[in-house]
């Protein structure tokens, strides 16, 4: 098997900004990226990691043999740092899909290559082990239950969402981050579990919002003027054409500094979706989530508060979301 036929390259365009921002000391994937890589599967679908698509507005797929085409994001989980895309254009005639494996099976010990495109360097295969098994602990672990690989098979930045694979050619990780505290390769690199981004992304409906948020609450939600001393989510960036654009919701676009932490101010707080209030950062995650459940004609509403004004937007799920159920179940 030719494994390069099965490796892409991954080119958001717009909305995003910095040098593969995932890949950093914290061991915590981060937006945005401005390049990365990425697997072909059955059906035109691509894995890659959240960090690199989430907030693009175009996505720009690159095949093995130069061939570019436009794909879809479909499906992203930033918490997972896992995302799905669609290419609608066949892929050229010698390209192959990939296949998923079970990573449930896999040794710590065992042999893997890690794919992708480092720096810019396309079609590039290193080759390492699985060091070790880590799980994320997260408050919703019964909705992420999250796995990675950690190994020290060669990474660099461009590798984010590029395909790990075993000795049988098969895909058992997504690249994800490194720890390290030159930005470079210091053997302690983490990929996403097969497992994983199959049952966030491919056994369900994918679900992507096209949005981040920051959250603010006590102190910073009284600084915003949100009423009744709620809570609520300021939206950062936000993609054109996905979900939340569809839904009517505007990012940020002042830059500035608060606590030391960049932050961008003039986009809608979002105060509640589908009636619950947004009192705490793990609803978020719980909501995003009961969306993958809902039918396309099922309506969805948000309640913001916009230049001072509570408004309530809402819209048909397939409306926001076209794929809804139009996707089968990974294999």
């Amino acid at each position: 098997m030719l494994l390069a036929l099965e490796l892409l390259r991954i080119r958001p365009r717009a909305g995003i900004h910095g040098q593969d921002q995932g890949l950093v000391e914290r061991g915590v994937a981060q937006l945005e990226s401005n390049q990365g890589s990425g697997v072909l599967l059955e059906g035109g679908r691509i894995l890659t990691a959240a960090h690199v698509v989430h907030t693009a507005d175009v996505v720009v797929v690159e095949y093995a043999d130069g061939t570019r085409v436009r794909g879809r994001v479909i499906g992203s989980v930033v918490q997972g740092d896992v995302a799905l895309l669609q290419v609608d254009e066949a892929p050229p005639s010698q390209i192959r899909p990939a296949v998923l494996g079970d990573s449930d099976g896999v040794r710590v010990g065992s042999v893997c290559f890690v794919g992708g495109a480092p720096r810019g360097l396309t079609h590039t295969l290193t080759v390492g082990h699985i060091s070790a098994r880590r799980s994320r602990d997260h408050p919703l672990h019964d909705l992420l239950d999250t796995e990675h690989f950690q190994t020290d098979a060669s990474i660099n930045p461009g590798n984010s969402g590029g395909p790990m694979f075993d000795m049988n050619g098969r895909v058992i990780g997504i690249v994800s981050f490194i720890r390290s505290a030159t930005r470079e390769s210091a053997g302690l690199g983490f990929a996403v579990t097969s497992n994983t981004a199959r049952r966030l992304l491919l056994e369900r409906n994918p679900i992507w919002s096209g949005m981040t948020e920051t959250f603010l609450t006590g102190p910073l939600a009284r600084a915003f003027q949100i009423p009744e001393g709620r809570s609520g989510y300021l939206l950062q960036r936000v993609a054109k054409g996905s979900p939340a654009d569809r839904m009517g919701l505007v990012g940020g676009s002042i830059p500035a500094t608060i606590g030391g932490t960049p932050i961008l101010l003039g986009g809608d707080i979002l105060l509640e979706a589908m009636g619950q209030r947004l009192d705490s950062p793990d609803i978020g995650l719980a909501l995003l989530s009961s969306l993958q459940d809902l039918a396309p004609d099922s309506r969805v509403s948000v309640v913001i508060l916009r230049s001072g004004q509570g408004l309530k937007l809402e819209a048909a799920a397939g409306d926001l979301a076209p794929w809804l159920g139009k996707t089968g179940p990974g294999r």
